[in-house]
């Protein structure tokens, strides 16, 4: 079933390639029409698709499994005659280079070098000054009777936490948010986006030379001069600049938006709050139940290697599919009531922090922020309400509140 939403005003399909249809948050009551109608989905392209072309909509927890563990028909570089590819609606020259937009071997190579740096001691070793932060950031808030707790919190934390991780010296780090922020949250991101990459890339060019000269206890300063074992080469710097480039916006975004969304979830289903608070045994399934429910990176792209027949259509070389994580993880196929927040759900096998051999990079990493967070958050307050209207990122690709103004609870 083939819906052109260019022509056809019925259809409950919005126009999912433009940002500002993501202004209230996630359209849920497109992708629960698609799931049910159009698990398979021919996207025309509008006014404001990037390259003027179609894309394939995925819907189906299912189907969206299956993509990411195929990587040989559905690639995350590039197919077909195109000269772009990558992981967004738009094609990305650059495709090939970075590590979230290569495929094996390339992409094994990448990641066994880069998880040299991301091993579990360097993780953990922040554990103790992450609950330290986050006890200074309820410190600078406990006497007001209302804050926004994106601006206070759930955008400070994952910040000075990938900060850290990269080894960014703290008087850069505010700039480096705000270029972010610039491209993400931003009114119109397509207009902004090349201005803030080009920025964070240049950063990137010099704190990669300054590991190089001067390496420290980071986990960037590892990477960089880490060495393949098979040959004993490292990463050029180009190569390293993309990694810096992938690796500090998703990490300061992604967790941004599941910190504010927990909150937001908290005030919504306040019993499961309280819930927390009591069993702090909860706290394992808790967190995953925060990605699950938040889904901060909401849809990947890839590009088909081969003619696929899906659903009864063919999905052809060269074709633009994308699979859309937050529509999987409100699949009632596989979840068992997906539209109720339930930090008792277990075994919880969302797709928030992806599939395959791109599962994230930054997973334990984006786990330990959020335990750190709600075992900060139950140990102060009894509860949370909301002081104001949230105000939700106008962003098709990271979903997330650029503000949520909030009261605080105690007995």
């Amino acid at each position: 079933m083939a819906i052109d939403i260019t022509s056809n005003t019925n259809t409950p399909v919005i126009d999912l390639s433009n940002d500002a249809n993501f202004a209230q948050g996630f359209p849920h009551e497109s992708f629960n029409w698609l799931r049910d109608n159009a698990p398979l989905f021919w996207h025309e392209p509008t006014d404001v698709t990037p390259d003027g072309e179609g894309f394939w909509v995925v819907s189906r927890y299912a189907d969206v499994i299956a993509i990411q563990r195929d990587s040989a028909r559905f690639s995350s570089d590039k197919a077909g005659e195109r000269t772009g590819g990558g992981t967004g609606i738009k094609d990305e020259r650059g495709a090939g280079m970075t590590l979230n937009m290569t495929d094996d071997p390339l992409h094994k190579r990448y990641r066994s070098l880069v998880n040299k740096g991301f091993t579990p001691k360097a993780i953990n070793e922040l554990e103790d000054d992450l609950a330290a932060l986050l006890n200074r950031l309820l410190d600078d808030v406990a006497d007001q009777d209302s804050f926004d707790f994106v601006s206070a919190v759930a955008r400070e934390l994952p910040l000075q936490t990938i900060c850290s991780v990269l080894g960014v010296p703290q008087e850069d780090r505010r700039q480096l948010v705000e270029w972010v922020d610039l491209g993400i949250s931003a009114d119109s991101p397509s207009i902004i986006d090349r201005t803030y990459m080009l920025k964070i890339r240049e950063y990137a060019k010099h704190i990669v030379e300054e590991k190089r000269r001067n390496p420290a206890n980071d986990i960037l300063s590892t990477i960089v001069h880490a060495e393949f074992e098979e040959d004993g080469s490292k990463l050029s710097d180009p190569e390293l600049m993309a990694f810096f480039t992938l690796l500090f916006p998703a990490g300061a975004e992604t967790t941004r938006g599941a910190l504010g969304g927990a909150v937001k979830a908290f005030i919504d289903f306040p019993e499961q709050f309280q819930l927390l608070k009591k069993d702090p045994s909860l706290m394992r399934s808790a967190v995953e139940e925060v990605i699950r429910w938040t889904t901060p990176s909401i849809y990947k792209r890839r590009t088909a290697t081969e003619d696929v027949n899906m659903h009864g259509q063919t999905i052809k070389l060269g074709d633009k599919l994308t699979f859309w994580e937050m529509s999987a993880n409100r699949d009632e196929r596989f979840f068992d009531r997906p539209f109720e927040f339930d930090i008792n759900r277990w075994p919880n096998k969302h797709v928030g922090l992806g599939a395959g051999v791109h599962f994230c990079l930054g997973a334990s990493l984006a786990r330990m922020e959020i335990n750190v967070t709600l075992k900060g958050l139950c140990e102060r307050f009894d509860g949370f309400e909301l002081a104001g209207e949230p105000d939700w990122m106008p962003n098709n690709r990271l979903l997330g509140l650029r503000k949520m103004e909030i009261r605080t609870l105690n007995n």
